[in-house]
């Protein structure tokens, strides 16, 4: 039982993983006809007991598309040529992800203008409205 650690609070068991592999589409000549070395990675990350409930959320959030509606993140890379190579790059992606999620939004402290910005405001206020007010005077 192997832990991928993604964040030092964060670490994921490779049995929640699951890798499957498809031929890769573009170019490669011949190899991309025989060999299967796009990857697609998929984590549950509903019944994960690796996160807690608010990472879930925010991951569901920024998966996007390519979380399923049984809560399922589907990830698939295929810009490399060796299969090893595109189960790194998911891997990362992956981490990434869960690196983002894992980062708790900063709560927003509700704060008031001060008298003084109030009172720019405000001056600044009549100061344009007495310039419009002295474009219709002029009558030719």
């Amino acid at each position: 039982m192997a832990l991928i650690r993604i964040t030092p609070r964060i670490a994921i068991d490779e049995t929640e993983l699951v890798f499957t592999f498809a031929r890769a589409s573009g170019p490669g000549g011949q190899n991309v006809n025989k060999v299967e070395s796009a990857v697609h990675l998929r984590f549950d990350v509903s019944n994960s007991p690796s996160l807690d409930e608010g990472t879930k959320a925010r991951l569901a959030r920024l998966a996007g598309s390519r979380l399923t509606t049984d809560g399922v993140l589907i990830i698939f890379a295929q810009s490399h040529r060796s299969q090893e190579r595109n189960r790194q790059e998911a891997l990362e992606r992956l981490s990434a992800l869960i690196t983002a999620a894992g980062e708790r939004p900063k709560p927003r402290i509700k704060t008031r203008p001060t008298l003084a910005s109030k009172t720019r405001r405000l001056d600044a206020k009549v100061k344009r409205g007495v310039t419009k007010r002295l474009r219709g005077t002029a009558e030719d």
